[in-house]
């Protein structure tokens, strides 16, 4: 079986119990739970029973130890998973607002996370790695950036493929050096996985269907647009594969596109056709939403099977 890798971010998230804007009063919080968009995708991986990695750093402290715990016992190789002396662990404060969006206070850029290197482990994870999946989250600082660059470049020189969830504002464009690392990994991708507009945030294009024929000339293989309660749809050169979202009472978003992106790039290595990929995907990002904390959502295979079955009535 194909080995799985991810560069990026771990954390744990603290949230509040009570909705609202801010944090400027006290208020009640709960947490932590194990967090950070590449560490999400690679425990999800992991449930599957796919080989995989995570290229990351931790300080030598409770919240660091919660995620490598957690990541192990899940089956995820932290072997490449730093822990730097006098370093913190990542957080992220998040808050719910009436409106369904979310306040959130990061420390990523100055945590461990954010010393990310090209150590030993990171050098032995990428000579075994045959699949790489890059999030536009993790290209907080110019360090990263150019560990995930060499990573691109090395997992494609010796035959593997990559993965691409931009997951990332607009406004971050402008930010120095983003856009052309957004490009080099963009112009890598075997398969592009956007939400919403992140369909056109490398096309001259501005319709979805000129958009998607644009990515494929250029040498994707696949994109896969996500469209929350309205399922998800695959495009290849032989055309579209829809499938519907189930029907669930959503509890906590936060990582659910994460579960999703994870569970379609697996079967999709395996060689599973589009619309049973997408389906175990969507059941993946369902489950997750039901669940509060960001990890906690992540299945196994029988539990995505056993939720299709139970759910076949309730899709969207």
């Amino acid at each position: 079986m194909k080995k799985i890798i991810t560069i990026g971010e771990v954390l744990v998230e603290i949230m509040a119990e009570e909705r609202g804007n801010g944090f400027l009063e006290p208020i009640t919080l709960v947490g932590p739970f194990p967090s950070g968009a590449p560490a999400i995708f690679i425990d999800q991986v992991a449930k599957l029973g796919q080989p995989c990695g995570l290229i990351s750093a931790v300080g030598p402290d409770d919240f660091g130890t919660v995620n490598l715990e957690r990541l192990k016992a899940d089956g995820v190789d932290v072997s490449a998973i730093a822990v730097i002396p006098d370093a913190v662990t990542g957080s992220a404060f998040v808050r719910y607002r009436e409106d369904g969006n979310r306040n959130f206070i990061f420390n990523i850029r100055h945590s461990a996370c954010g010393q990310v290197s090209l150590d030993h482990g990171a050098e032995k994870m990428l000579g075994e790695a045959d699949h790489l999946h890059v999030m536009g989250s993790s290209l907080f600082s110019d360090e990263i950036i150019s560990l995930i660059r060499t990573a691109v470049e090395r997992v494609k020189a010796k035959g593997g493929s990559v993965s691409f969830d931009p997951n990332i504002r607009k406004e971050m464009l402008d930010f120095p050096g983003m856009r052309e690392a957004l490009v080099h990994i963009f112009e890598n991708a075997d398969i592009f996985l956007p939400s919403g507009d992140e369909l056109f945030l490398f096309t001259e294009a501005k319709e979805e269907e000129a958009a998607i024929a644009e990515i494929l000339t250029r040498g994707t293989k696949a994109v896969v647009i996500k469209r929350g309660a309205e399922g998800a749809s695959y495009f290849d050169a032989s055309g579209e594969t829809r499938v519907p979202a189930f029907a669930v009472e959503e509890i906590d978003p936060t990582g659910a596109g994460d579960s999703f992106g994870a569970t379609f790039v697996t079967f999709w290595l395996r060689g599973v056709s589009p619309e049973d990929a997408l389906l175990m995907a969507n059941a993946s990002g369902a489950r997750a939403v039901g669940v509060k904390g960001p990890m906690s959502g992540t299945s196994t295979g029988a539990e995505l099977e056993d939720f299709i079955e139970r759910h076949k009535g309730t899709r969207a």
